[in-house]
C-alpha cells in the first residue's frame, strides 16, 4: 500500500514537472522571417542550434548572426527586429497575450552589433514594458522605429564607417528614451546620438555621423541608413 502511494505521488510529481517543462518550452517569442547567411540561437540552457527562415525563437534565447549574415525576426505581437552581420542579441524575456495587456514584457540585451526595431502591438499599448539594454544605456520607446549599433572596438563585424566604440542610435519615427547612470534623455524623429559608456551623457546630432544599415534588397526594408 505504501509503495503504491509513493508510486502515485512520484507519478503525480513527474506529470507536474513534465507539464511545466512543456509549457516553458512552448513559450515561443517569434519566428525568423528572413536570413541571409549563418544565424544561430543559444538557449538559456546553453543548447546551440542553427536558425533558418521559419525557425522559432524563444524567450531566453541568445541570437547570433555571423559575418555577412542579415536576419529579420518577427515577434508574436507583430514587432520586428532586423539584425546586422556580427550581432549578438539576447531575448531576456518576451511575453505577449492579446487578451492580457497586463502580462506584456519585452526585454532585450544588445551585446554587440546593430539592429533596426519596428514597434508592434506590445510596444504601442505598453511602451513602458519594452526595453533594450546595452553596455552604454537602456533604451525605452514611445512607439517608434529606431536603429541601434553597439561597437566594442574589438573586431566589430560590418561596423559603420568611422564610428567610435560605444552605442550609436537613430530615430526614424516616434521617439526613444536613453537612460544610464548620467541621467535620462530623449531622442526625436530624425535625430542621431552617441553614448560612449554607462556614465557618459549622450551626444545628440542632427546629421548622420556615419551609421550604415543596408540589408539585402530581398528584405524589403523601407528604412535604411547610409553615411
Amino acid at each position: 500500500m505504501r509503495i503504491h502511494k509513493r508510486l502515485t505521488a512520484w507519478l503525480a510529481a513527474w506529470l507536474l514537472w513534465s507539464c511545466a517543462a512543456l509549457a516553458a518550452a512552448a513559450q515561443v517569442a517569434g519566428v525568423v522571417v528572413q536570413v541571409s547567411g549563418a544565424m544561430s540561437a543559444r538557449s538559456a540552457a546553453g543548447v546551440v542550434k542553427p536558425l533558418k527562415a521559419q525557425s522559432e525563437v524563444e524567450s531566453g534565447d541568445t541570437l547570433m548572426t555571423t559575418a555577412g549574415a542579415w536576419a529579420m525576426v518577427r515577434f508574436i505581437d507583430n514587432s520586428e527586429l532586423t539584425m546586422k552581420p556580427g550581432t549578438t542579441l539576447v531575448i531576456d524575456k518576451f511575453s505577449f497575450d492579446g487578451a492580457r495587456p497586463e502580462a506584456d514584457s519585452a526585454a532585450f540585451t544588445l551585446v554587440k552589433g546593430g539592429l533596426r526595431s519596428l514597434t508592434g502591438i506590445l510596444g504601442k499599448r505598453n511602451k513602458e514594458k519594452f526595453a533594450v539594454k546595452t553596455p552604454s544605456a537602456t533604451i525605452g520607446i514611445r512607439g517608434t522605429t529606431f536603429f541601434l549599433e553597439y561597437l566594442t572596438g574589438k573586431g566589430d563585424v560590418d561596423a559603420s564607417t568611422g564610428l567610435d566604440p560605444g552605442l550609436h542610435v537613430h530615430v526614424s519615427s516616434g521617439g526613444i528614451s536613453i537612460v544610464n547612470r548620467s541621467g535620462a534623455y530623449q531622442y526625436d524623429p530624425g535625430q542621431f546620438g552617441f553614448i560612449k559608456d554607462d556614465t557618459t551623457k549622450p551626444v545628440k546630432m542632427f546629421a548622420n555621423p556615419g551609421m550604415r544599415f543596408a540589408p539585402p534588397a530581398s528584405f524589403g526594408e523601407a528604412d535604411t541608413l547610409a553615411p
